[in-house]
């Protein structure tokens, strides 16, 4: 036998039809038309296959025999829907439960293990998981409800996509130890120092084309040697002297895996930073605790951090 297909709709409005014995009664009860109440109640009845409410003109509605049986029932029903309802609103409203977040996979090792940390601190009864992943993957995670909020780059993010702003990561120059503009000081240097001059080149999509907009918005033309998906594979190569490489993400340490040495060079060009976002769907409204982790970001990045480049 076929399951049923009425709406929570079209219950309430036979209910409140039922109740005040009118379909104007009805509309005016529950600020909709009149036409609505009584489309709504003949779909029911069609989809039912059983007439609940006779029609008098003069006297209005009266509840057939099914009708009162079923408006019983339904009492009870729509008493425990209205209460399925207020318990989703609390789960929502308290700091306590889970919460899915997503971080693109080289701000994870930067700015999550200690975003975590401080976010546990505040509110120990959240468990916190994460959805790791570059750009495309964590708009897929947002739109699909995989994740609540996202901490990525704010480029090519849809309308669909709110986000705040909660850190910047303007690029730098990386170079071996051995490079000729290793040993400057103070630790600068211009884009069109680096013209001619090999490169390794971050290849996650967006940011791959964004690193190479750095350079040619300097007037210098990338000579890509190496490609890679892999951050410290960047720095790896770099320290072997293979090519330099300009990133957003500092780590705190100038030693690659391997033990080689990397230096950072700040860029004296006036280059736009990438802005660090927290990102979410468009007209959801964000439980509390996703509320709080959006306030403990937004902390924990208002002060100055040693991953920033001086």
């Amino acid at each position: 036998m076929a399951e049923p297909s009425f709406t929570l709709v079209q219950l309430r409005y036979f209910a409140a039809a039922a109740e005040h014995g009118s379909m104007t009664a009805a509309s005016r009860a529950l600020m909709v038309s009149q036409s609505a109440i009584s489309t709504a109640v003949a779909q029911l009845e069609k989809e039912l296959g059983v007439q609940l409410l006779l029609r008098h003109h003069a006297r209005g509605l009266a509840l057939t025999e099914a009708g009162r049986d079923f408006y019983q029932e339904l009492r009870g029903f729509l008493l425990h829907s209205s209460e399925l309802a207020e318990s989703a609103r609390r789960a929502g409203d308290a700091v306590v439960g889970d919460l899915a977040v997503g971080c693109f996979t080289t701000l994870a090792p930067f700015r999550l293990p200690s975003l975590l940390a401080a976010f546990a601190e505040r509110f120990p009864r959240v468990r916190v998981t994460v959805v790791e992943g570059e750009h495309a993957r964590l708009k897929r995670a947002l739109r699909a409800a995989e994740c609540e909020l996202a901490l990525m780059y704010g480029y090519d993010l849809e309308e669909d996509i709110e986000n705040v702003v909660v850190d910047t990561a303007p690029p730098y120059a990386l170079v071996a130890s051995t490079h000729p503009l290793a040993g400057r000081d103070p630790a600068e240097v211009e884009l069109r120092e680096f013209a001619g001059e090999p490169m390794v080149l971050l290849d996650l999509p967006h940011s791959s084309a964004y690193l190479e907009s750095v350079l040619r918005d300097a007037g210098v033309e990338p000579v890509i040697r190496h490609r890679t998906a892999g951050y410290e594979t960047v720095r790896a190569l770099v320290a072997h002297g293979h090519g330099f490489a300009l990133l957003n993400q500092r780590p705190s340490h100038d030693r690659t895996y391997d033990g080689a040495r990397v230096v950072c060079l700040k860029l004296r060009d006036p280059v736009e930073p990438l802005n660090v976002v927290l990102a979410w769907m468009r007209g959801t409204r964000l439980t509390r605790r996703a509320q709080a982790f959006t306030r403990t970001c937004r902390r924990t990045y208002a002060r100055p951090t040693a991953q920033r480049v001086p």
